[in-house]
């Protein structure tokens, strides 16, 4: 998981850097536990662009990520570490006891040969998945559920970890990689440990052509367009507080849905 830089030979190569991939174990994919995946583009169902600059970059096979951990009482055993292009942390390909495959989230510490189980009475072990009930308060978390049965949808990023705080009634309160303390039931799932691969946040892209390849078009300040294309195009430099093409502000406008009521869930703000 270390860092390498690319000589200066040429602008485009002076700041670039890039993993070494020591960690990867096996280069192709499980044919089995791989389907296609589509690029939108950012439009929708009408072939309106509904989110901007996005678009192009390299064709991807989607890998299915087991985020249920629902094969449970079951012990497996780690037979590679692959790269996964949809997301910034690695996958371990894990093979149970019945031999069916399946892909979770790497965690730091798991190496090939071991392995995991997920269970109310697994070990405190990386890559094994519990309770947040049967967690000790202070563990590292990473892969934790939100509702129960519904599979793990936060702290999944290379890298990333939640702690538990404390535990109160039926729910944890989980401090998240964020600084948000926010209360989860004790009854959601949760693995144990940090997401692997957490030097990811320090690869530098070096050149524009490296986005596109990500999919990433560019951006152009709305600053530096014409009043017709933007509000805050013209001679006068802004003018206005920043805001989108369609007037909306973008800097500090809360967007955050009432109806859903998740403000009770939370106990402590990032801010």
């Amino acid at each position: 998981m270390a860092i390498k830089k690319r000589r200066p030979l040429n602008p485009s190569l002076r700041f670039q850097s890039y993993s070494d991939f020591k960690e990867i174990t096996k280069s192709s994919p499980e044919k089995s536990l791989i389907e296609p995946l589509s690029s939108t583009g950012g439009r929708n169902n009408h072939g309106h662009i509904t989110v901007r600059r996005r678009g192009g970059g390299v064709k991807r096979r989607y890998r299915k990520i087991d985020f249920k951990r629902n094969k449970r009482d079951m012990e497996a055993k780690v037979i590679a570490i692959e790269y996964d292009p949809n997301r910034s942390a690695r996958i371990a390909l894990l093979e149970y006891t019945d031999k069916e495959r399946r892909y979770i989230i790497w965690p730091l510490g798991l190496k090939v040969g071991d392995t995991v189980i997920s269970s109310e009475n697994a070990g405190i072990k990386p890559g094994n998945s519990m309770p947040i009930k049967n967690i000790p308060s202070g563990i590292s978390i990473h892969n934790l559920e939100l509702a129960e049965g519904r599979g793990a949808q936060v702290v999944r990023s290379a890298g990333c970890w939640a702690q538990i705080m404390a535990k109160e009634g039926n729910f944890a309160h989980i401090k998240m990689p964020s600084g948000e303390v926010r209360r989860v039931g004790i009854n959601c799932y949760a693995t144990i440990g940090q997401v692997a691969n957490s030097d990811h946040m320090n690869i530098t892209i070096g050149k524009a052509g490296r986005n596109r390849w990500l999919g990433k078009r560019p951006k152009v300040r709305g600053v530096a367009m014409n009043p017709v294309d933007h509000p805050m195009g013209g001679d006068t430099a802004g003018g206005r507080p920043s805001c989108s093409p369609w007037g909306w502000p973008s800097k500090g406008l809360r967007t955050r849905d009432k109806k859903k009521q998740s403000n009770k869930f939370i106990v402590k703000r990032r801010k």
